[in-house]
């Protein structure tokens, strides 16, 4: 008993209790400051009040405190054990924040439209894909996912894109790789092998002179992702788990059994005995409630006092609401960040891996589900999946199928490995340390297979019905890059410039193959596809600077791409910006409502290459379809098939595509910056359009060719406001808003003009064969809808088929037809805030699209009686929206079906929890719950209103998703 009394007070007599306050320039608490015992890794964070606590050994009296855009103290203890700390700015550091094209610059002298997003300000909840995070932060960028699968594919669109057929995806830059944009066999989204845990900011650059530094592919803007790296301190421990659970929120709107019978028995009482006399809801019985989880342990800070490091991994396990469906995901990220030789070499080295494993649900159970006939049982009396059969007993394959059994009969399983390992060197030469070199070489290579197992059992296909269908692939790609640059910076007086000059290589590379195997015959079809291309660059930019007033910059890059002839092969893109910081001037420097105030101005020309077809200029062969094979046989006399060759239309003449813009902006602070933004206005025409065009008949070629022809002109303003509402030391409210007006016109799409000309039809629906529904026509927008105009009697009510003769020559046909609302919305717009008391947190966010429509397939084509049954054969479902409009055939262009999708979208609500100081100060821990898809509001009647390509199609419901999470780092 002895002992236990006088070991405590050993150790008491061996340690202090020190406690404190950090405050920042303005006397206001800042949390998450690091607090180290120099020369140890023993530290701690300051919680939300700026407060710390920290037991000292015996020798340990000087505290390291460091914080982002700070400069670092060290304090001395001494005798003190109640400190108040203030961290004076670090203007060095808080000017150098914005990442543009090969390097930062201070945002002062930013003169292009830049903005960027960072880990703070992401939205929260069950994010499985890394574009989710920044989904409505910004004015003028669209993210809309593919649905609701786990890390479904999204459409990125930056100021609505710049091409008609070409691709109007951005460039996507991560850690200085620029990546591939397109799809990857086997994987839903190739930004999924990104890890959202990972991710320290996105920035986004919109405007020509900010984008034009990178030339090809950069007409449709550029999306930096920059990852977390290590800095200075002890090593931190930090682990993010999160479990959630998903729920369908609405189906299509098809009639239940009882209501199906009654509506049978009065329109098609012939047939009214095919139906059954079960009461089967088809939608419910494919869907389910889907839980994920995730989790991500990373590990930060410094080795020996020399080498910052950063490792993580990361491990996802996602389930979708439409059974079967499945995503899981490991990753591991590795980044060194050392700085040597007196701190004038720089190196950024990481690694980033992942696999992917995905269960692919048949998504053709969606639309079979909305039309297979309710009456019906899921099972027969013999426990085989109920089908419609013929006399003989062969399934109908023209009958809707079975939707469960579309899910279990069929696997569709793929695994992708994925590599990116780049090492930037940055080096400050000693004897002139206003030169520096930069050299970036990186690697990105993606190895994926993938399996589609038909079970013989399988009666909704007809061919391997008793046999079996099995068909595998795999892929092979890679992306290498070598980027090389000399950047010399100098200040004379009131001067300041620096000359940046480049060269830049990538390579890109792809190797498919695929087999397909029905039940034990040998393989019957196997096809290898291997296609590369090259971007070889040269660029340069030169910034000056006059007086801390007058921004002025120059880019130039000049673009070879190997798609194009060696005549038309490179591209010349230059730019010009200017920015005047108006706030250093004279009659605003003492005026203390301004904060900040500048206007900027730019110039510039991009280039566009990116088509799915790396060989378009030079003649070549293709094998024909495997049904216009050929017949022969061997030298043992066995019959066999070999495909035909054709040749391919090709044009040599081909060159890049290239849009100009011009942008004017004011970026703006007021009241001590409590209220920030931006105004920016912008013009682009692209000109000389890539565009697959058809070509005259009987050539012997296939029918259409890429060509340069046409032009289109885009308009668009934004505006962004952020306000500090309230920041008293307890309570914090920030409140942001961004809008955005944007619309397109093409101007020309043929060499000739013509007035029988209607344009260039697009969107393909279901229904028929070879329908679209929308169509590109001068002076109209891209994918506007083309439909016929609806005739209404005295009542309202639709009068099947009939439409209005809109030419007056007594004739329906598609001179008849008009433009009538796009795809594309008028208007864009984000709100987003954030709430927090002491220890508690509150965010939520949202976004709206204005003037887009879309066309409700779902309701077109189902929507009539005539699908209650066919030939007395089977039976099948049909949309509610038939007993609207009473029509008995399939009406498939009508305006009717072309409805207003406007919408307001809750994206996310947050609640959380801060636990500080626990164990002793050396762990701190936050708990919180979200709610994404809280709810939308919209007149539209289908499924959802957020359609990408504006036609809504056996659509993949995004689902309402609950999600309890924690946060601890130690």
């Amino acid at each position: 008993m002895m002992l236990l009394y006088i070991l405590p007070a050993q150790t008491w007599a061996q340690e202090k209790a020190v406690s404190g306050t950090v405050l920042d320039e303005t006397g206001s608490p800042l949390p998450g400051v690091s607090v180290i015992v120099k020369g140890t890794t023993k530290g701690v964070a300051t919680d939300f009040d700026g407060n710390f606590q920290l037991l000292l050994n015996e020798g340990e009296d000087v505290l390291t405190i460091s914080y982002i855009g700070y400069t670092s103290q060290e304090v001395v203890v001494g005798n003190q054990s109640n400190l108040a700390i203030s961290l004076a700015p670090d203007a060095d550091q808080l000017e150098e924040v914005v990442v543009i094209g090969y390097g930062s610059v201070k945002k002062d002298d930013l003169t292009g439209s830049v903005q960027s997003v960072t880990a703070s300000d992401f939205n929260q909840g069950a994010i499985t894909s890394p574009q989710e995070l920044v989904n409505g932060k910004m004015p003028g960028v669209q993210i809309v996912n593919g649905g609701g699968s786990p890390g479904a594919a999204a459409n990125i669109r930056i100021r609505g894109g710049s091409s008609l057929n070409a691709s109007n995806d951005p460039l996507i830059i991560i850690d200085g790789v620029p990546v591939a944009n397109e799809g990857v066999a086997g994987m839903k989204n190739p930004l999924n092998t990104i890890n959202p845990n990972d991710i320290e900011t996105f920035t986004v650059l919109k405007d020509a002179s900010a984008t034009a530094i990178y030339g090809s592919r950069a007409s449709n803007g550029v999306i930096i992702i920059t990852t977390k790296k290590g800095s200075k301190g002890g090593l931190q421990v930090n682990y993010a788990g999160n479990v959630s659970v998903s729920t369908p929120t609405k189906f299509v709107d098809v009639l239940k059994a009882d209501q199906y019978r009654e509506v049978l028995a009065a329109q098609k009482p012939s047939v009214a005995d095919l139906a059954g006399d079960a009461n089967t809801d088809w939608q419910k019985e494919i869907y389910q409630n889907a839980i994920s989880t995730d989790h991500n342990v990373s590990v930060a800070g410094t080795i020996a006092d020399v080498l910052p490091v950063r490792a993580s991994i990361g491990y996802n396990n996602s389930e979708g609401v439409l059974k079967t469906d499945h995503m899981e995901r490991t990753t591991a990220t590795l980044n060194l960040n050392p700085k040597l030789f007196d701190d004038h070499l720089k190196v950024d080295a990481s690694v980033k891996f992942s696999n992917i494993r995905n269960n692919f649900a048949n998504q053709g159970a969606i639309g079979a589900a909305g039309s297979m006939d309710p009456t019906q049982p899921i099972y027969t009396e013999n426990g085989e999946y109920f089908a419609w059969l013929n006399a003989d007993g062969s399934p109908i394959n023209i009958a809707p199928q079975n939707p469960v059994a579309l899910l279990n009969q069929l696997s569709n399983t793929s695994s992708a490995n994925r590599v990116i390992a780049n090492a930037q060197l940055d080096y400050k030469f000693h004897f002139l340390p206003e030169l520096k070199a930069n050299l970036n070489v990186a690697t990105d290579r993606i190895n994926s297979s993938g399996e589609v197992i038909t079970s013989p059992e399988a009666k909704f296909n007809v061919e391997s019905l008793g046999k079996g269908l099995r068909s595998e692939y795999t892929s092979e790609k890679s992306n290498e890059l070598l980027d090389f640059y000399l950047q010399y910076a100098k200040e004379f007086g009131e001067s300041r410039f620096d000359i940046m000059g480049g060269y830049s290589y990538q390579h890109f590379y792809t190797h498919n193959t695929g087999r397909e195997f029905l039940g034990e015959d040998a393989e019957r079809n196997a096809y290898v596809d291997k296609y590369e291309n090259y971007l070889v660059s040269f660029f340069g930019r030169a910034n000056y600077s006059l007086k801390e007033r007058y921004m002025f910059t120059v880019t130039l890059r000049n673009d070879g791409s190997s798609r194009f002839s060696p005549e038309n092969r490179w591209g010349l893109f230059p730019s010009a910006a200017f920015a005047w910081n108006m706030k250093r001037e004279g009659f605003l420097a003492d005026v203390d409502v301004v904060s900040a105030l500048k206007f900027r101005a730019g110039y510039g020309v991009t280039g566009q290459q990116d088509i799915n077809d790396n060989y378009a200029y030079f003649g070549k062969y293709e094998l024909g379809q495997n049904n216009a094979a050929y017949t022969m046989y061997d030298k043992d006399g066995n019959l066999v098939y070999v495909n035909s060759l054709r040749p391919s239309a090709y044009n040599e003449n081909l060159k890049w595509e290239e849009a100009t813009t011009y942008n004017v902006g004011i970026d703006y602070g007021f009241a001590d910056d409590r209220i920030t933004g931006s105004l920016e206005a912008y013009y682009k025409k692209n000109t000389d359009l890539l565009n697959f065009v058809d070509i005259p008949v009987g050539s012997n070629f296939n029918n259409r060719v890429w060509s340069n022809i046409g032009s289109m002109e885009a308009r668009g303003v934004e505006l962004s406001i952020n306000t500090k509402l309230v920041n008293n030391g307890d309570l914090f409210w920030d409140l942001g808003f961004n809008v955005a007006l944007q619309n397109n016109e093409i101007t020309q799409l043929t060499q000739v003009e013509s007035d029988t000309y209607l344009g260039v039809e697009t969107g393909g629906i279901a229904g028929g064969t070879g329908n679209n529904i929308q169509i590109h026509t001068v002076g109209h927008p891209a994918y506007s809808f083309f439909v016929y105009e609806q005739v209404y009697d005295n009542d309202g009510n639709p009068i099947e088929n009939m439409f209005v003769d809109r030419n007056g020559d007594g004739v329906i046909n598609q001179y008849d037809k008009y433009h009538f609302n796009q795809r594309a919305p008028i208007a864009l717009m984000g709100i987003n805030t954030r709430v927090a008391y002491r220890n508690w947190e509150f965010s939520a966010a949202g976004r709206a699209n204005f003037g887009n429509a879309v066309y409700n397939n779902m309701a077109a084509l189902n929507g009539h009686y005539n699908d209650l049954e066919t030939s007395g054969q089977f039976l099948g479902n049909i949309h509610s929206n038939a007993l609207e409009t009473n029509f008995n055939t399939e009406i498939l262009m009508s305006d009717l079906y072309v409805q207003d999708a406007s919408f307001f979208r809750l994206d996310n609500v947050m609640v959380g929890y801060n636990v500080n100081n626990l164990f002793g100060d050396k762990v701190n821990a936050r708990v919180y719950g979200t709610v994404n898809n809280v709810f939308v509001l919209t007149d539209y009647e289908g499924i959802d209103p957020e359609i990408f390509d504006g036609i809504d199609n056996s659509f993949y419901p995004r689902p309402r998703t609950f999600m309890l999470g924690v946060n601890v780092s130690f």
